[in-house]
């Protein structure tokens, strides 16, 4: 089959990439113009990362439920109310903020009915992506998946930042809305998901939902690797994104465009990778593309910003920590679109989810208590200890952190390394 006809297959797909895209640019620039916001307002890692714990909670409780019905119901619609309550989020963040009364406790709420609303939305969109694309291009849909991601990513700081400082948070929100408006209007007008022959068979409702996990447990070498990066992602959680952007404002002294700069450079790593995904042959032993990638990411970019204390240090680790994480993603999701029969991928994916990534709120809270009250107050102490890590992550403000940046890294570099030598995992492969 030659390109013109495997980019025709791919039509309805990237149709709705396309406007998914942008609308997530806009999500993006409102999620960055916030955590801003927030730490300015508070001064602490806390209120940036139970943000992200109420963005992410809500989300994995409810997904088992969410999965389930998102097998019964149709794609389409629920898609189509899932963005239309985040837009009703953003449209009450912009009145909050325009008649001065946006309060921390705010956020937290509404960032909790998005996130209710996600756990229908992401095994909706799961399955539609299954539907639409051909079985023979699902490593090549996550790589542009992962394109997009990271294209987001590095536009996100610069676009944000010049919004706030030229036209205010107003803009920023009000750029958020439109791209939802393109986004609602593209899946509406434009894209056709194929029904899927649900079998009712007359199931209790937690019976049904309860249908993922047991498929997975069935299927030990997929169970495996699901509780294996619920672990990695309890890691990257602690340390990861939602430390970083206080670790660069701290030892920057605020300054936003260096946050800016290693923000962009992590969706410049991303985008580098997902090109390269996206064209190379899709690998055979995906099992060990997987784990070595993300042994390269704890070793490169944790390790780097944690031992780090200058800008050109901090944006390649961002860079080169990031340009693996493609591969391991799209390796990833196309073993579960292959292995998982797609009546019941919202189901199994929902139970995914859960498990997969219930760790993280939990690393999010984790991180910002180890921060704010353990490992920054412990580096202003004078120890053995302390001076033998101030040796390797410097001192003052922000060294508690790099400390964490220190610890997950190595940690998560010496598990990857090991399961990569796991036989358990090479089911997956064919």
């Amino acid at each position: 089959m030659n390109k013109k006809n495997k980019l025709y297959e791919l039509k309805s797909f990237l149709i709705l990439w396309a406007g998914q895209s942008i609308s997530a640019l806009g999500s993006e620039m409102t999620k960055y113009a916030l955590i801003v916001w927030a730490y300015t307002q508070q001064g602490t890692v806390s209120s940036i990362t139970w943000l992200a714990v109420c963005s992410y909670l809500p989300s994995i409780v409810f997904c088992f439920a969410a999965g389930t019905l998102a097998d019964k119901w149709d794609k389409k619609k629920v898609m189509l109310v899932s963005d239309s309550i985040a837009a009703l989020g953003t449209m009450a963040v912009l009145y909050l903020y325009a008649t001065k009364s946006l309060q921390l406790w705010h956020l937290y709420i509404i960032n909790i009915i998005i996130s209710f609303m996600h756990a229908f939305q992401n095994p909706a969109s799961y399955v539609a992506v299954s539907l639409i694309a051909p079985k023979d291009q699902y490593t090549r849909v996550s790589g542009l998946q992962a394109f997009s991601n990271s294209l987001v990513t590095i536009v996100t700081p610069a676009l944000a930042t010049t919004m706030l400082s030229f036209f205010g948070l107003e803009a920023v929100f009000i750029f958020d809305l439109a791209t939802f408006v393109i986004a609602f209007s593209t899946l509406l007008l434009f894209i056709k998901i194929p029904k899927i022959n649900y079998v009712d068979k007359k199931e209790k409702f937690i019976i049904s939902c309860g249908q993922g996990i047991r498929f997975l447990k069935e299927h030990k070498a997929l169970w495996k690797i699901i509780l294996f990066f619920s672990f990695i992602n309890l890691l990257a959680s602690i340390s990861g994104n939602s430390i970083m952007p206080a670790l660069i404002l701290a030892r920057t002294d605020n300054n936003k465009t260096i946050l800016g700069m290693v923000s962009s450079a992590i969706g410049i790593g991303t985008l580098l990778g997902s090109i390269l995904v996206t064209v190379m042959k899709p690998a055979t032993h995906k099992t060990k593309v997987i784990f070595l990638s993300c042994a390269i990411s704890f070793l490169l970019c944790d390790i780097l910003w944690a031992t780090g204390q200058i800008a050109p240090i901090w944006i390649f680790a961002a860079f080169s920590g990031n340009l693996p994480l493609p591969f391991l993603n799209a390796n990833l999701t196309t073993i579960m679109r292959t292995k998982v029969p797609i009546e019941m991928q919202g189901r199994v994916f929902a139970a995914r989810d859960t498990f997969q990534f219930i760790t993280i709120p939990i690393g999010l809270a984790l991180g910002g208590i180890l921060a704010d009250y353990i490992f920054e107050p412990f580096m202003l102490t004078a120890s053995p200890v302390q001076h033998v890590l101030s040796l390797i992550v410097g001192t003052g403000k922000g060294s508690g952190m790099a400390v964490i940046f220190l610890i997950t890294g190595i940690i998560g570099f010496i598990v990857n390394m090991v399961s990569l030598k796991d036989s358990n995992y090479k089911d997956l492969d064919y």
